[in-house]
């Protein structure tokens, strides 16, 4: 099989993106996709500003079934969730999975909770002086061991709630920027390994992920090259997605990426199917 355009990490209007299901759709066709996936930032415990409300969550699936029907004949559309995993603060991945019959959930961590106070550590956004702040609020400033427990807390959600993808594994190293840490120190190396092992051992999907790079945020993937190449020999599929939040954003240093992968020795993608995962070769 020929090389294919597939993203299956999107968000629309319904969480924290900026437009409507269907505009990301009809972009998608004229951009020639083969297959688009829904994944807006599925309900948790408490009132945010990022994720789709539980009230508006049947409304989500609905449209989203509406637009595969639709367009059927154009494009594979998938209804899915970017699921957070924050103990006693989100929902069991198995409740939207009956509920919504979802086709595929994406598992991320974007809150680090505090092993003890269970405060919450949010890594993501635009703002270093933010992640900054939280770091020296919820762990005193100890980096290694709120890193530590990003990683704990993904090794969690991975053996507690088995997502079929792990999306962004090392997007706790954002707004570091080598400040605090290094990704070459061996106690670092040590936790990316450990979760691998775990990924590896549930069989998952593990991402690749763009937005960091074309946003600006990040000058390396999430995860970087050299845990890309480690994956890969490891035997762990591999999928490339943009984590679009508006559809110019579809193919967002996706071409670019490739050529990283090839440059890397990747030499296949994973993508989903409802009939089962399969791969397409980086030509």
């Amino acid at each position: 099989m020929k090389s294919i355009l597939t993203n299956y990490h999107t968000h629309s209007h319904f969480c924290d993106g900026q437009e409507a299901p269907e505009k990301y759709v009809q972009k998608a066709i004229a951009l020639g996709f083969h297959s688009l996936g829904f994944s807006g930032h599925a309900p948790v415990l408490f009132a945010n500003q990022f994720s789709i409300p539980d009230s508006k969550l049947i409304e989500y699936c609905s449209e989203i079934e509406r637009l595969k029907t639709k367009y059927a004949s154009q494009i594979h559309l998938y209804l899915a969730l970017e699921a957070d995993y924050i103990p006693n603060k989100s929902y069991d991945f198995d409740y939207f999975r009956t509920q919504h019959k979802l086709d595929y959930i994406i598992g991320s961590i974007h809150l680090v909770t505090h092993p003890h106070s269970n405060q919450l550590w949010f890594i993501d956004g635009g703002e270093q002086a933010a992640w900054d702040k939280g770091l020296a609020d919820v762990f005193g400033g100890d980096i290694r061991q709120a890193v530590a427990a990003f990683y704990q807390q993904t090794n969690r959600m991975i053996e507690a709630q088995t997502p079929e993808i792990i999306g962004h594994l090392d997007k706790i190293k954002m707004h570091n920027k080598n400040r605090l840490f290094t990704q070459q120190e061996d106690w670092y190396q040590n936790l990316v390994l450990e979760t691998l092992s775990f990924i590896k051992e549930k069989n998952l999907v593990l991402e690749i992920n763009t937005r960091g790079l074309y946003k600006g945020r990040s000058d390396e993937l999430f995860p970087s090259i050299p845990i890309i190449k480690i994956a890969d020999k490891m035997g762990i599929p591999l999928m490339l997605n943009t984590d679009a939040h508006h559809p110019n954003e579809l193919t967002g240093f996706y071409f670019e990426t490739k050529e990283l992968l090839k440059m890397a020795g990747i030499k296949e993608l994973w993508h989903f199917s409802l009939a089962g995962w399969f791969s397409s070769p980086l030509d």
